[in-house]
C-alpha cells in the first residue's frame, strides 16, 4: 500500500534472542546484534491514525481489500508485541475491525491475528511506560474480554488462547529496536485491574451449549483463578454458581469436570468460605455435586480418585451450613453409600486400589459422615449407623494386625496404627451426640457404648503415656464429651460410668498443671474431663461417694489452687454441687495445699482477684469503699437506666450468674465464716464482705428497682419512702460491714505491736548478757595481768564468803579454811575438796586426801546405784501389772 510506504532508509534488525534470558533491569539495554532495516522501515512505515479512518470509511470492494491489506500489515508490523505507548489505537483499531466482522466475515481472519498478538509481551520504551499506560492497557483488555459477545468460535477460543498466554514468561524471538518487554506479572495485574475475569464468567452463558469454547473460557478461568483479586471478581457474579453447574456437562474427555473443580477449589482457598458455600447451597449445585460424585466413584483412573476426593471434601464444606438442601443425599442414599467403607480395610472389594489408596477413600468418607448425619439423623438411626460405628472402634483397639500409612490430610497422626480410624469414628458419634437426641443417644447405651467407650478411653490413656500426640488427646477429649452427654440426667447410667470411669477420671485430675500451657491440646482434655466429672458423677449418691472417696475433692482443690482463669469457673461450680455432700465440706476443711494453704484461704484469693478483674472499688487493705454500693462493678457503674420487662434479669442479677463470687459464697456458706484456719488480717477483711454478700445484691436489684421507677414516673410518697428505708438499710450494711473490718485490721495492728515487743524484749535480754560475759571476760583479763586487781578481786571474795556464813557457831566444831595452800592460780578453784571433821557412829575420820575422796565416791556410787535398783525394780512391777491385764 502506497500510502503506508516510508522513504526513510531502512535500520538494522534485531537478532532473535534466546527464550531463556530474562529482559534486562534497567531501560538502557543494549543489544549487540543489529536490527533488520526491513523491521525498522516497518516501524516507521505504519501510520495507526491512517489506519484508523481508513477502516471507518465503508464503500466498493476495492476499499475493502485495501482495508484487509493494512490490517495484514499492521499484523506484519506488530508480529513480536504490541508497543505500550500504541495500546489505545490499537483497541480502536480493533473494535472497527470487530465491527466490519458483522458486515464480511473476511475480517475475521485479521481479527484473530490482531487478539492474537495480544498474548504476546506487550513492548516498553522507558520504564516506567508501565505505570504511564496502565489506565490504557486495562481498557484494553477489557474491551478484549467484551469481545467474547461477538457470536464467532474463531475468535472466543482466540480470545481465550491469548489470555492463557499472558502467564507464559517466555520472551518473544525478536523485539522493536529500542524496546523491552514489560514485566512478566504485568499483563496480569492488568486483567485484574480490568476485571477480565469477571467478564469470562458472564460469558459461560454466551457458550453454554459449544464444549470447545467452554472447554477454552474454562482453561483461562482456572489461569486466572491463582489471583486472590480475580476470584474476588468471579465470586462477585455468582461464579461459584455457575461453574457447579458446568461440572456433568457432556464431555468425553473428563476436562469439563476438572477444569470447573479446581476453580472451585481455588475459589474456597482465596475467597471468603461462607460466601462460596452460600452460592453452592441452592438445590441445583447439591444435585449437580451428587451426580458428578455418583460418576466418579466408578472411576478407576488416578485423576478420578484425586477429583472424587476433591468433591467429597466441598460436599463436607457444604455440610456444615445447615441451610443446605442436604435432602438429596438423602433419598439418593448417600448415608448408606458412606456406611460401606466403615469396617476394617479389605481390599478384595478394591484389587485395583493400593492400601493407602482405600485408607484414604475411607478416612473421606468418615469425614463426610460427621458432617452429614447430622443433618440426616433418621436415615443415620435407619442404617444402624450406630452399630457400624461401634464394630468398627472395636476393631481400632483390637489386636488385628493393620498399619496405617497417614499419607493423606486426614490420617496425619496415624502413620502405622489405627489412630486415624479411630478418631474420625469418635467425630461422627460426637456430631450426632451433640444433638441430644433422646433416640440416638438410647440406641447407643442399649448396645453398650458406655463401657465399649471407657475401655477405648482407657486404651487410649495408656498409649498416652508413651508418646502423646495431637490425635490421642483430641480422641479422649471427644470419647469424654459422648460419656458427658450419654449420662447427664440418668442415674442408671451414672452408676454404670462409675464401676470404672471414677478411675479414669482421678488420672486426668492429677494432671501436671504446667502441661495446660503444652498447646497441643491437654487444657481441652482436662475442661472436657471436669464437664465429665460434672455430668456423670453429680447427681448419683454412689458416684460421688466412690470419687470423694479416692481424694477427689482434694484434686478439685489442687487445681482450684493454680488459678487457672479458665478452669476455676468449672471447678467452682462442681464444688458447689458436691458441697451438698457432708463429706465434701469435711474434706474442704482438712485440705492443705502448698504452703499449708488452706481452702478458705484460696477461696478468699480467688474472690480478691474476680473483683479487681470486674473493677470493684476496694483500698489498699481490700476495704470497701462505697458503702452504698460496695459489690458493684465497673461494668454496671457505667450503664445507664434500662427500663426492662419483669421476666427479664437486670444487670445485677445477670452479673451473679456471670461471675464466680456467687459460687465462692455458696461454698463459704457450707464451709461457715468463723474460726476457718489460714487466713490472715486481710483475708478477714475480704470474708467480712464475702458473708454479706447476698446483703449486698439485694442492696443492688433494689437500686435498680427504684432507678426505673424514678425513670419512668414518680412513686407516691408511701412507696418512696419504703424504697429510701431499704436503700437506707443496705448502705448501714456496708458501713456496719466496714467497722467490721476496720476492727480486725486494729486487732491484727495490736498483735503486730504485742510480737513487736515481745521481740524486742528478746534482743534487749539478749544484749544485757552479752554485756554480762564482756564485762566478766575483762574483770578476768585484769585479775590475770594487774597483781594490785587480783589482790582486789581476792579481798572481794573473801567478803563475799564471809558473808554467806551462818551467824550461829557450832560449839566444838572445826574450822575450815578457804585457801588453798600453795596454790598459785588465778582463777576459781575445782570441785575437788577435803573434809575434815571427828568420827561418828560408824564413820571412820580420814585425813588422807585421796582416801578421803575415795570414800566419798564410793558412797555416791553406791547411792546411785540404789537409785538405779529402785527404778529398775518399779519398772518390772509395772511390766508384770501389764502382763497381768493382758491374760486377764
Amino acid at each position: 500500500m502506497a500510502s503506508l510506504a516510508a522513504a526513510e532508509p531502512p535500520a538494522p534488525r534485531a537478532a532473535s534472542r534466546s527464550p531463556g534470558l530474562g529482559p534486562s533491569r534497567s531501560g538502557s539495554e543494549r543489544r549487540s546484534n543489529a536490527a533488520d532495516p526491513a523491521q525498522d522501515a516497518q516501524s516507521r512505515s505504519v501510520d495507526l491514525n491512517h489506519v484508523i479512518a481508513l477502516l471507518g470509511d465503508s464503500g466498493s470492494k476495492d476499499l475493502e481489500k485495501e482495508q484487509l491489506k493494512t490490517l495484514k500489515n499492521v499484523v506484519k508490523h506488530f508480529e513480536n508485541g504490541f508497543p505500550l505507548k500504541d495500546i489505545a489505537q490499537i483497541t480502536d483499531v480493533l473494535n472497527l475491525c470487530a465491527d466490519k466482522m458483522y458486515e464480511q466475515e473476511a475480517f475475521t481472519e485479521p481479527l484473530c491475528e490482531l487478539i492474537k498478538l495480544f498474548g504476546l509481551p506487550f513492548q516498553k520504551r522507558k520504564s516506567s511506560d508501565e505505570a504511564n499506560y496502565s489506565v490504557e492497557v486495562s481498557q484494553s483488555i477489557t474491551q478484549l474480554g467484551y469481545l467474547m459477545s461477538i457470536q464467532s468460535s474463531q475468535v472466543r477460543i482466540q480470545i481465550c488462547k491469548s489470555v492463557v498466554n499472558f502467564f507464559n514468561t517466555e520472551l518473544p524471538g525478536k523485539l522493536l529496536s529500542g524496546y523491552q518487554p514489560a514485566s512478566p506479572n504485568y499483563k496480569i495485574r492488568m486483567a485484574e485491574i480490568g476485571g477480565l475475569a469477571e467478564i469470562l464468567v458472564l460469558s459461560l452463558t454466551l457458550v453454554e451449549n459449544q464444549l470447545t469454547e467452554k472447554l477454552w473460557v474454562l482453561k483461562a478461568l482456572q489461569h486466572l483463578s491463582i489471583s486472590g483479586e480475580s476470584c474476588e471478581q468471579m465470586v462477585n457474579v455468582q461464579g461459584a454458581r455457575r461453574l457447579c453447574l458446568c461440572l456433568n456437562g457432556a464431555d468425553p474427555s473428563g476436562q469439563l469436570l476438572f477444569r470447573s473443580s479446581d476453580i472451585l477449589w481455588n475459589l474456597l482457598e482465596k475467597v471468603s468460605k461462607e460466601e462460596v458455600v452460600n452460592q453452592l447451597r441452592s438445590l441445583e449445585c447439591v444435585h449437580a455435586l451428587k451426580e458428578a460424585f455418583v460418576e466418579l466413584v466408578c472411576g478407576f483412573r488416578h485423576c478420578d480418585h484425586q477429583l472424587r476426593n476433591d468433591l467429597l471434601v466441598i460436599a463436607t464444606l457444604l455440610a456444615e451450613s445447615p441451610a443446605v438442601p442436604l435432602i438429596l443425599f438423602s433419598e439418593n442414599h448417600v448415608i448408606p453409600a458412606l456406611l460401606y467403607y466403615v469396617k476394617q480395610n479389605q481390599r478384595s472389594a478394591f484389587p485395583d486400589w493400593s492400601a493407602a489408596q482405600y485408607e484414604e477413600l475411607q478416612l473421606h468418607a468418615l469425614a463426610v459422615l460427621a458432617s452429614v448425619a447430622p443433618v440426616l439423623v433418621d436415615k443415620y438411626l435407619s442404617c444402624q449407623a450406630n452399630t457400624f460405628l461401634l464394630v468398627f472402634l472395636e476393631w481400632c483397639i483390637s489386636q488385628d494386625p493393620f498399619f496405617g500409612r497417614g499419607n493423606s490430610f486426614h490420617g496425619t497422626g496415624g502413620r502405622g496404627t489405627k489412630l486415624a480410624q479411630m478418631r474420625y469414628s469418635l467425630r461422627v458419634l460426637r456430631s450426632v451426640v451433640a444433638l441430644y437426641n433422646d433416640a440416638v443417644n438410647s440406641n447407643l447405651c442399649d448396645q453398650g457404648a458406655i463401657s465399649q467407650l471407657l475401655d477405648i478411653l482407657k486404651y487410649a490413656a495408656d498409649i498416652a503415656k508413651e508418646k502423646e500426640s495431637i490425635a490421642l488427646l483430641e480422641i479422649q477429649a471427644d470419647i469424654l464429651f459422648i460419656l458427658s452427654v450419654l449420662c447427664e440426667d440418668d442415674n442408671d447410667r451414672k452408676e454404670l460410668f462409675s464401676c470404672e470411669g471414677i478411675d479414669i477420671l482421678v488420672s486426668y485430675l492429677k494432671m501436671d498443671p504446667t502441661r495446660l500451657c503444652s498447646g497441643i491440646g491437654h487444657n481441652c482434655l482436662l475442661l472436657s474431663a471436669l464437664d465429665c466429672l460434672w455430668s456423670c458423677v453429680i447427681g448419683c449418691f454412689i458416684a460421688e461417694e466412690s470419687f470423694i472417696e479416692k481424694q477427689g475433692v482434694f484434686l478439685l482443690l489442687d487445681l482450684l489452687a493454680v488459678r487457672d482463669n479458665n478452669l476455676c469457673n468449672i471447678i467452682l461450680g462442681i464444688l458447689v454441687e458436691f458441697s451438698d455432700n457432708p463429706k465434701t465440706v469435711l474434706h474442704m476443711s482438712i485440705w492443705r495445699g502448698k504452703r499449708d494453704r488452706t481452702a478458705a484461704n484460696v477461696l478468699v484469693q480467688l474472690w480478691r482477684q474476680e473483683e479487681q478483674d470486674l473493677g470493684v472499688k476496694r483500698d489498699q487493705n481490700g476495704k470497701i469503699v462505697d458503702p452504698k454500693r460496695p459489690v458493684m462493678t465497673s461494668f454496671q457503674r457505667q450503664q445507664k437506666v434500662i427500663p426492662v420487662p419483669a421476666c427479664c434479669p437486670s444487670f445485677s442479677v445477670m452479673e451473679i450468674s456471670e461471675s464466680i463470687r456467687a459460687k465462692i459464697y455458696s461454698l463459704f456458706w457450707k464451709l461457715g465464716f468463723e474460726n476457718l484456719p489460714g487466713l490472715s488480717a486481710k483475708d478477714v477483711v475480704t470474708l467480712a464482705i464475702i458473708q454479706h454478700y447476698i446483703d449486698f445484691k439485694v442492696g443492688e436489684v433494689w437500686s435498680e428497682i427504684s432507678a426505673e421507677i424514678k425513670e419512668e414516673f414518680r412513686p407516691v410518697t408511701s412507696d418512696e419512702r419504703a424504697l429510701k428505708l431499704i436503700s437506707e438499710v443496705s448502705e448501714n450494711t456496708g458501713r456496719m460491714v466496714l467497722g467490721l473490718q476496720n476492727e480486725a485490721l486494729e486487732r491484727q495492728h495490736n498483735q503486730e505491736i504485742k510480737e513487736e515487743k515481745k521481740i524486742y524484749k528478746e534482743i534487749q535480754a539478749t544484749q544485757v548478757q552479752k554485756e554480762m560475759i564482756d564485762k566478766s571476760w575483762q574483770n578476768f583479763l585484769a585479775r590475770t595481768s594487774n597483781y594490785e586487781a587480783l589482790k582486789k578481786a581476792k579481798m572481794h571474795q573473801k567478803t563475799l564468803i564471809e558473808a554467806s556464813r551462818s551467824k550461829a557457831k557450832l560449839h566444838n566444831g572445826p574450822e575450815h579454811s578457804t585457801d588453798i595452800p600453795k596454790l598459785h592460780t588465778t582463777v576459781a578453784p575445782g570441785r575437788c575438796v577435803t573434809v575434815e571433821g571427828p568420827c561418828q557412829e560408824g564413820l571412820r575420820a580420814d585425813t588422807d586426801p585421796t582416801r578421803s575422796k575415795s570414800t566419798v565416791g564410793r558412797a555416791i556410787r553406791n547411792n546411785q546405784k540404789d537409785k538405779n535398783i529402785g527404778l529398775s525394780q518399779e519398772k518390772n512391777k509395772k511390766n508384770q501389772g501389764k502382763s497381768r491385764k493382758i491374760n486377764l
